[in-house]
């Protein structure tokens, strides 16, 4: 069968990746996608005058619905769980309390000015809806560092457990892939497939993405290993030669560490907000002033002749609020566990979705900033294949003495982690690190493990596998009851599909309150 372009592409990237089709695509014309803009609520000033919404959680769902729905006249009242707003969004630093919901307690003893984003770590630049909420509420910015060639990859398969340098491994992969298909462009395997003047046009990409020799070898580049760099005098660069043969690249299994920066709201530039990303909630909290009433769990939903009741605990007290609407932006494990007067299609959409919730973790470690001064690696991630990973280093507060360094994010069930016991779980996170930096672990201290699963008033980190039938339903209001929410978007497990959903409840709200009045 003929190889049309779109075939040869696609055989391109599942050879060398993204980055390679990529630039494939860019050699023979073709371009990459835009980010959209965000968008604003359509709905006359003042249109909520005199109209109550109760907006349940106040996480960054919950956050956005009530400061647009404030924005239009609005009476909004925000009723969280917790002693702080941000939901799971939120950084630790000294003097916090990591508490599970079996009584757990974690205290957080990390030297002042430390803090690590225990949900949430990144800001996409695509993501421009979030960004524009972080300009229009006054919370500064900083480059979050999500990738450094400067990191490492570590397989126990290869080059005797040894990590190689993401650079290397990157451009020799490019590397090797490039001779083999500037043979295969060579020696006519292509030719049906290809027209003279794309053969010729690829040959010339493929010299300079290898890069090439003249005679189409990879000989390896200074993009990829420096033996000696140059200086003064007669210090003069000098390349090193000696490249990784293709067969240990397969064997060692990376791609995933090399290419997870490729998905197009990973890529560069990311950013975080300075100080911690729950500078974020806190922006939208002094916004919102005395409408947020944090402490108060909700207990339960009831539909009423005029809109809503919910009753949530104070201070030990049972206490309620009646409004027109309310916008429920609690997680679905929480929302699954009230007591909540819906109908039997939203009951049965809520206790669908609450058990798919993923068990994400991250275990973090105060350190002495070895990576920097021992390594120059400012940022990014490493991986290894076996054990605990990645290891994320700090973006922040670069070049001083110590950080907060996480060496573990993944999944709890997919590894197994939720059955080791807390030593044991950071017995493996140290290994992780000394596989990756050796003679350096024993530099991590004060251990915190964040089990999302397991956070109180959260019990997941996101959404996972959801029926379309679900997701329409928590699509659709409830009589008065709107929901929010990342599950509510096709963004999941990012901010900017939870603002995105708070936006779209306001609308829909809106769009009701507007067809009452015509």
């Amino acid at each position: 069968m003929a190889m049309t372009r779109r075939n040869f592409l696609t055989r391109v990237g599942q050879a060398g990746g993204y980055a390679a089709a990529f630039a494939s695509m860019q050699s023979l014309g073709l371009l990459p996608m835009k980010a959209t803009a965000e968008e604003s609520v359509l709905a006359a000033s003042g249109i909520g005058k005199g109209i109550r919404i109760a907006v349940l959680g106040g996480g960054v769902a919950g956050l956005a619905s009530a400061y647009e729905a404030k924005k239009l006249g609005y009476d909004v009242t925000v009723l969280e769980a917790k002693p702080h707003v941000g939901g799971r969004n939120w950084s630790a630093r000294a003097g916090d309390v990591v508490e599970f919901v079996d009584g757990t307690k974690q205290p957080v003893t990390w030297s002042d000015g430390l803090y690590q984003n225990m949900g949430a770590g990144r800001l996409p630049s695509v993501h421009s809806n979030i960004l524009s909420y972080c300009k229009e509420l006054g919370v500064p910015l900083e480059v979050e560092v999500n990738t450094s060639r400067s990191s490492f990859l570590q397989s126990d398969k290869v080059n005797e457990g040894k990590p190689f340098v993401q650079r290397k491994v990157i451009n020799d992969t490019r590397g090797n892939v490039s001779e083999l298909l500037s043979k295969a462009v060579q020696n006519g395997s292509l030719d049906q497939e290809l027209s003279s003047e794309d053969k010729q046009r690829m040959t010339e990409f493929l010299k300079v993405y290898g890069p090439l020799d003249m005679s189409g070898k990879y000989k390896g580049s200074d993009r990829a290993d420096i033996k000696q760099y140059p200086g003064a005098g007669a210090q003069e660069m000098i390349v090193n030669d000696h490249t990784i043969p293709m067969h240990t690249l397969l064997d060692a299994n990376f791609w995933n560490g090399v290419l997870f920066e490729e998905a197009w709201d990973w890529q560069a530039t990311m950013f975080q907000p300075i100080n911690g990303m729950q500078q974020i909630s806190f922006g939208f909290e002094r916004a919102l002033g005395n409408a947020v009433i944090k402490d108060a769990p909700v207990t339960e939903i009831a539909k009423t002749s005029s809109g809503v009741r919910i009753t949530y605990t104070k201070k030990g007290r049972s206490e309620h609020i009646d409004a027109d609407y309310a916008i429920c932006a609690m997680p679905l494990t929480i929302l699954n566990k009230t007591k909540a007067d819906l109908d039997p299609a939203h009951k049965t959409a809520v206790a669908a979705a609450a058990p798919a919730y993923r068990s994400a973790f991250k275990i973090a470690w105060e350190s002495r900033r070895f990576w920097e001064k021992d390594y120059n690696l400012y940022g990014g991630l490493s991986f290894t294949t076996q054990g605990p990973s990645p290891i994320w280093y700090p973006s922040a507060k670069m070049m001083t003495e110590r950080g907060v360094v996480v060496v573990g994010y993944m999944d709890e069930h997919d590894t197994k982690f939720n059955e080791l016991t807390m030593d044991e779980r950071f017995a493996r996170s140290r290994a992780s690190m000394e596989k990756m930096h050796p003679g350096h672990g024993h530099e991590l201290e004060k251990p915190i493990y964040d089990a999302w699963k397991q956070i109180k008033w959260n019990e997941g980190s996101w959404v996972g596998a959801m029926s379309a039938q679900t997701y329409e339903t928590l699509t659709t209001p409830d009589g008065p009851i709107f929901f929010a929410g990342d599950h509510t978007s096709h963004i999941v497990g990012w901010q900017e599909g939870a603002a995105l959903s708070g936006k779209r409840a306001v609308q829909m709200i809106s769009d009701r309150v507007k067809s009452k009045l015509a």
